[in-house]
């Protein structure tokens, strides 16, 4: 099971679209991927086209995104409090909450904003 980030999203389905081809390999290798409202929320705040949004629709439909309840409030909150320079990481570290409740491996193209993040385990290649 994966978790989605912001990252992957725009990279696969915006601009050059570099990593639409590793998003529907895992889809086709029959990976589980998560969206979560709080990446739909940063997705849909920026500016999109419509065929943009068609194709977030087409792989990850807003209706199937996964909420964030209280346990990630919860899981979200220790992590603030976990990690060096929390403040302005609010929303990373509510992303990182929703993979480690449900035990899925986060999938981002920004290592560098989860690498202090007790226990997250990462899918996907590493990009800068």
């Amino acid at each position: 099971m994966i978790v989605l980030d912001t990252s992957v999203l725009i990279d696969g389905l915006t601009g050059l679209k570099r990593s639409e081809s590793a998003v529907r390999g895992a889809l086709a290798d029959g990976e589980r991927i998560l969206l979560p409202a709080l990446v739909l929320y940063e997705w849909l705040r920026g500016p999109r086209l419509a065929q943009e949004l068609a194709a977030q629709e087409a792989l990850c439909p807003a209706k199937s995104a996964i909420p964030f309840g209280t346990e990630e409030a919860i899981v979200s909150a220790d992590l603030y409090r976990a990690v060096r320079r929390a403040r302005n990481r609010e929303i990373d570290l509510a992303i990182a909450a929703c993979a480690l409740v449900r035990e899925a491996r986060l999938w981002t193209l920004n290592h560098a904003d989860f690498q202090d993040v007790p226990g997250i385990r990462f899918y996907g290649h590493r990009s800068a």
